[in-house]
């Protein structure tokens, strides 16, 4: 889509670092050049005005990429490629069907009410818990690695959904300020949703967090 639309060599694509290695490795085989700007905590996606921030008179296209069931802010992204004249382009994730989507709302729902110690996720904007992530403070206490080593070894699956931003990654470093970028990969986990989960199921993750949850500070 980059190279339909006349994106190339001397150019620059504004993409997430959270995640999502395929985008910036689809600029460059573009020939043009990935460039990085934060994301918003709450929806992991792309935050509006550090992308306007990042525009220069080289840009020439953003890619938005929507996380874990949440939206980008895609109207005022928009309205940014409009100002600016540039290409906006959006990564979604594969739907589930309505009622699949529905189960992890009311898995979603428990694991709101019942999690200690860990920050849930912002169920806002029509959240379709595609994944489950929850943030982990690493406060000099358990960190969200030993948590998910002691979590795992209580039988509950979970996996880290981003372990290095693209912009750590050799072939993609840059020197550049991405807080929140960092925070969300240092403090994420993704823990089971998946609407085939039993009541009992659900108890044991909830079981397993919380005995170690409760020794950490909420996360504000």
């Amino acid at each position: 889509m980059l190279r339909a639309a006349g994106v190339g060599v001397g150019d620059e694509v504004i993409v997430p670092a959270f995640g999502n290695v395929e985008v910036a490795e689809a600029v460059t085989l573009a020939g043009a050049l990935p460039v990085f700007a934060d994301i918003d905590p709450v929806t992991y996606c792309l935050d509006a005005s550090l992308v306007e921030g990042a525009v220069t008179p080289r840009t020439a296209a953003i890619v938005v990429v929507h996380r874990f069931g949440r939206s980008a802010d895609i109207s005022r992204l928009h309205g940014i490629g409009q100002r600016h004249g540039l290409l906006v382009l959006e990564q979604g994730e594969s739907e589930a069907p309505y009622d699949e989507v529905a189960q992890r709302r009311e898995r979603a729902a428990f694991l709101d009410a019942k999690l200690r110690g860990v920050r849930t996720p912002d169920g806002g904007d029509g959240h379709t818990y595609q994944q489950y992530v929850v943030r982990v403070p690493g406060n000099g206490r358990p960190d969200r690695d030993a948590f998910a080593r002691a979590v795992r070894a209580k039988g509950v699956e979970c996996r880290v959904p981003v372990k290095a931003p693209v912009h750590r990654l050799p072939e993609f470093r840059r020197c550049v300020s991405l807080p929140e970028t960092e925070r969300a990969a240092d403090e994420t986990l993704a823990l089971p949703v998946d609407a085939s989960l039993t009541k009992r199921e659900m108890q044991r993750i909830v079981s397993a967090c919380n005995a170690l949850g409760g020794l950490l500070q909420p996360a504000f």
